[in-house]
């Protein structure tokens, strides 16, 4: 199935998700699903920190999928506190998985809320080859879960965070830098705030350089 960047509609276990999603040209292209923040909060699937996520996927050659959480625009059902959310995550790494049945790499990418979202769906998707997880907040969500994290990956937060008490960041990185057998690469944006407003750039960069360090693409 080929599709161009126009919405689609993907079956959630709640009902319709709304999704844009875009098919690589290459037929083992890698694949990608972004996270969005909390919905509550007026997290959406456009979120400038997810539109940049998603098109640095693009321009690296992936097919990529971003989507509204459940009862999000004119995605179906309502908020369920973390647990519905995970099955629609799951719901979208099925759907971009079906479309591309050749491609043998899966990434998923959450911000803030989404970081959560996207850290428990690599602990029930082992097929999933690496995370971005950016501006996670330890602070308010517990990632004990992660014992232990089942695959390497990039965690990105700025030193400006208003959202996110150092200390608890800082916990999470020993957490998850210990732990054997996977690489979890932490890579502080220097003045960046939670939303890395006027950091955009710096991060694009970081995303950009993990994908051509780790992507099999290259």
């Amino acid at each position: 199935m080929k599709l161009n960047n126009s919405e689609i509609f993907i079956n959630g276990p709640d009902g319709k998700l709304e999704a844009k999603y875009v098919q690589s040209k290459r037929e083992n292209a890698p694949l990608a699903v972004i996270l969005h923040p909390h919905p509550e909060y007026g997290g959406t699937m456009n979120n400038k920190v997810v539109y940049h996520a998603y098109h640095t996927f693009l321009k690296n050659g992936f097919s990529v999928c971003r989507f509204n959480f459940r009862g999000v625009g004119k995605s179906e059902g309502k908020f369920d506190n973390g647990l519905g959310e995970l099955s629609d995550a799951a719901a979208a790494l099925d759907f971009i998985q079906r479309n591309n049945a050749n491609s043998n790499e899966s990434w998923v990418v959450g911000f803030s809320f989404g970081a959560l979202i996207s850290m428990q769906l690599l602990m029930r998707r082992p097929e999933i080859f690496r995370f971005i997880s950016i501006s996670p907040q330890p602070n308010i969500f517990d990632f004990n879960f992660l014992a232990p994290c089942p695959t390497s990956g990039l965690v990105i937060h700025g030193d400006q965070d208003q959202l996110v008490p150092k200390d608890t960041m800082i916990v999470l990185k020993e957490k998850l830098v210990s732990q054997k057998n996977i690489t979890v690469d932490f890579n502080e944006i220097k003045g960046a705030n939670h939303f890395f407003t006027g950091k955009e750039k710096d991060l694009v960069d970081c995303i950009d350089g993990y994908i051509k360090k780790e992507s099999r693409l290259f």
